[in-house]
């Protein structure tokens, strides 16, 4: 007769094969050698610190932060991929996916997956932290009115931004530049 083995949870956290981490009010708690790898870290050197370390800027990690609790809230998981920084500065897209543990408050504790993209697609272009913010959203397939509501910004402002998107990557059109914000125009 078989006897069922118990789930060693902490084994299959470690050996994930994608970044993880569990957070507390955006702090990280605790993570996998695979997160601390990809964004270039030991492990103890993450532990305890806010996913600001993460952020291009205090100002994205500001604004990521308020954009996805609604989200969150309504939901109750979040996901998208983003522009992220390691600590060497290198940018790099990552997809990211978490998901609240406390329903009435997302942030209090939750638990994150990072996937590294830049395999797949490159950070080309210096771009402003709103820049990197509304390629993301462009990327996701979202309209300038939606962006805009999304991010609190005026329809004309997040057009403004995105015509600066298309004269950095040299886009004739919106479809162009998001074919080359994926990576697969090159």
């Amino acid at each position: 007769m078989n006897v069922a083995q118990p789930i060693d949870f902490e084994s299959i956290f470690q050996h994930a094969p994608v970044g993880m981490c569990v957070s507390q009010n955006r702090i990280i708690q605790a993570c996998n050698d695979d997160l601390a790898k990809m964004f270039g870290y030991q492990k103890d050197e993450l532990l305890g610190q806010s996913f600001l370390v993460l952020y291009p800027s205090p100002d994205e990690f500001e604004r990521t932060g308020a954009r996805i609790t609604p989200i969150m809230n309504a939901k109750g998981y979040y996901s998208d991929e983003r522009i992220m920084k390691r600590a060497n500065q290198e940018l790099f897209w990552c997809h990211v996916s978490g998901r609240g543990l406390n329903k009435d408050n997302p942030h209090a504790a939750g638990i994150w997956t990072f996937e590294d993209l830049s395999a797949k697609r490159s950070v080309t272009a210096e771009l402003t932290p709103r820049e990197r913010e509304i390629a993301a959203l462009l990327v996701e397939g979202k309209t300038s009115k939606l962006i805009a509501r999304q991010i609190d910004l005026s329809p004309r402002t997040v057009e403004m931004h995105r015509a600066k998107l298309m004269r950095k990557f040299n886009s004739a059109t919106s479809s162009e530049l998001v074919h080359k914000l994926l990576g697969i125009m090159r």
